[in-house]
């Protein structure tokens, strides 16, 4: 990790946040406009665990790592603990996830709130090979974070290039702005090789079609 930060003070903010109206989930409302029902969804750096606990209320299987205890502690004060546990974004393999009782693959992995750029370059790249070995077939990897800032699209492209992962999209925030280059924030999501399987609802289409 490169960036230094004073981690109770943040985890204190974001306590205080999360007990008042502002909007803590939009990542969360994002990822399940894309995932399938009941996906089983990793949080990479998932801070407070907002974004864990807004796709469980939707009813997916999601989990969060993060190595920081300050902000862990949050976490499990506000939600349930068993969603989470403490680990480094370069140690989740699916074997240290498996002895920890999670899913050892994922249909959709989240890094939201500039977790790149608390990662060095071959950190950055080691996340991404992790999270190659942890997607299913035509799983998404989906990372919010600021264009300019070190771990920002240009790094994130040639790690998946590396990596095989393919780009599909790219917005300028998280309600599917466009991205262009002088865009302070971006949102990126990356597909594993393979094919989901098909939805079978309950939406739209599924009820539309019986």
């Amino acid at each position: 990790m490169t960036a230094s930060r004073d981690y109770r003070n943040y985890a204190a903010k974001m306590h205080a946040y999360a007990s008042t109206d502002t909007d803590m989930e939009v990542d969360a409302r994002f990822v399940d406009m894309i995932a399938a029902r009941s996906s089983r969804i990793l949080d990479i750096g998932c801070g407070i665990g907002n974004a864990v606990n807004g796709l469980r209320s939707r009813n997916h299987r999601a989990f969060g790592i993060d190595p920081t205890p300050e902000v862990l502690h949050v976490a499990h004060d506000l939600f349930d603990s068993t969603w989470f546990r403490s680990m480094r974004a370069t140690d989740a393999s699916a074997q240290a996830l498996s002895a920890e009782g999670l899913p050892a693959k994922y249909d959709v992995i989240l890094m939201s709130g500039n977790v790149p750029a608390f990662l060095t370059a071959d950190e950055l790249a080691e996340t991404f090979n992790r999270a190659k070995d942890l997607l299913a077939p035509g799983g998404y990897l989906i990372i919010g974070t600021s264009t300019h800032a070190r771990g920002g699209p240009a790094d994130q492209d040639a790690c998946a290039s590396v990596t095989g992962l393919h780009l599909k999209h790219r917005y300028a925030d998280w309600h599917l702005g466009q991205f262009r280059s002088e865009c302070l924030w971006s949102v990126s999501v990356y597909s594993h090789s393979g094919s989901r399987p098909p939805a079978d609802g309950p939406d739209g289409i599924f009820i539309l079609g019986h």
